[in-house]
C-alpha cells in the first residue's frame, strides 16, 4: 500500500456513471481509477451527498483501489423525481440502489476483488444488496440503523426529540424532509424519515416494505466478507450497543469491531461524520485503506477491539 505522503489525486472524479436500479430508477455516481487494486464502492450516510466522500475516494484511489461513490435515490445527483412523489425508504436504498451499483462494479471489473465502505446507514444498506455476497472486504464507519435506545445516554433525549419527533412532524407537513433548507444536511424522502423515526430494535420489523420480513432479516447474513466495523467513542449514534446490534445481522461475515477514542489520535473530537474529513488522512484513513488492500489493520493501529456482548 502506498503511503499518504505520496501524491494524492485531486478530489475530481475521472468518470461519471449512471446505472438503472431494478425498478428503472437512475442512480448516478463517480469513479476514481486506481492501479490494479480492489474495486471499492462507498455507501453514504443518510442525507449525505456522495461528493462528501470525494477526497477520501481520491486518496484511496492513490493507494491503488478503484473507487466508486454514488447517491441514493432522492439525494444529490440521483434526485430525478420531486421528493413529494418519492416514497423511497432505507430498504429501497439497499435492495435497489446499492445493489445496482455493486452489480455494475462486479460486471465492469470481473477480475478484481470487490469491496465496500459503508458510512452510518451505508453500512446497513450495503448488506441488503444481493451482490453483497461478492464482497471480499468491508469497512463500516459509524454504522447502525438508528434505534433510539442505543443512542448515547447523555444525548438520547435531545436526539429523540430532533430525529424521532420533529423530523417526522415536518415531513408529514411537507411530504418530504427539507433538510437542506433547515441546515440539516440534505433533503430526504418521506419513506427514509419514516424508517429512521420509527426504528425499533429489529430493523425488519420496523421498516416500511412489501418484502418478506424474515427474508429481509437474512440478507445481511449472506455477506461473507472480512468486515471491519469502526466506531468512534464520541459518536452519539454509533455507540457500542448500536454497532453490535447491526453486526449481529452480519452472521456470515468475519467481523472485527474496532473502537477509537479521539485521545487515541490526540484530537479533541471525531464524532459521527469527521472520519472522512481530510484532516484525518494521516491518522484514520490508513486504517480503512490497509483493511481494504491488505485485509488487516496496520501495525500499531489506534483503538481497541470490542468483545461482542448480548443486546436486547
Amino acid at each position: 500500500m502506498r503511503t499518504s505522503a505520496q501524491e494524492t489525486r485531486p478530489a475530481i472524479a475521472e468518470e461519471r456513471f449512471e446505472v438503472r436500479a431494478a425498478d428503472g430508477y437512475p442512480i448516478r455516481g463517480a469513479i476514481w481509477q486506481g492501479d490494479g487494486g480492489p474495486v471499492v464502492v462507498i455507501h453514504a450516510a443518510t442525507a449525505v451527498r456522495a461528493r462528501y466522500y470525494a477526497r477520501f475516494a481520491a486518496w484511496l484511489a492513490a493507494q491503488g483501489a478503484t473507487v466508486l461513490t454514488f447517491d441514493y435515490r432522492g439525494i444529490g445527483e440521483s434526485r430525478s423525481t420531486p421528493l413529494r412523489q418519492l416514497p423511497a425508504g432505507w430498504v429501497d436504498w439497499g435492495v435497489l440502489d446499492a445493489e445496482a451499483v455493486l452489480a455494475y462494479a462486479a460486471h465492469r471489473w470481473p477480475d478484481r476483488p470487490l469491496s465496500a465502505v459503508g458510512h452510518s446507514i451505508g453500512g446497513f444498506a450495503l448488506g441488503l444488496a444481493d451482490s453483497a455476497v461478492r464482497l471480499e472486504r468491508v469497512v463500516t464507519v459509524g454504522a447502525q440503523f438508528a434505534y433510539w435506545r442505543d443512542f448515547a445516554p447523555d444525548q438520547r433525549r435531545g436526539m429523540y426529540l430532533k430525529w424521532h419527533l420533529f423530523m417526522p412532524a415536518v415531513t408529514w407537513a411537507m411530504g418530504y424532509f427539507p433538510g437542506a433548507r433547515l441546515g440539516w444536511l440534505e433533503d430526504v424522502p418521506r419513506g427514509v424519515v419514516r424508517d429512521w423515526s420509527g426504528m425499533g430494535p429489529r430493523f425488519e420489523q420496523s421498516v416500511l416494505t412489501t418484502l418478506d420480513r424474515a427474508a429481509l432479516a437474512r440478507r445481511h447474513g449472506a455477506t461473507r466478507a472480512r468486515l471491519l466495523a469502526i466506531g468512534l467513542t464520541d459518536d452519539p449514534f454509533c455507540t457500542e450497543a448500536a454497532a453490535e446490534r447491526l453486526l449481529g445481522y452480519y452472521t456470515g461475515a468475519e467481523r472485527t469491531h474496532w473502537r477509537i477514542a479521539p485521545a487515541d489520535i490526540a484530537v479533541p473530537e471525531i464524532g459521527h461524520f469527521a472520519f472522512f474529513h481530510n484532516r484525518f488522512e494521516g491518522s484514520l484513513w490508513p486504517l480503512a485503506a490497509h483493511w481494504l488492500l491488505a485485509g488487516a489493520l496496520p501495525p500499531g493501529a489506534p483503538g481497541r477491539i470490542v468483545t461482542p456482548r448480548p443486546h436486547d
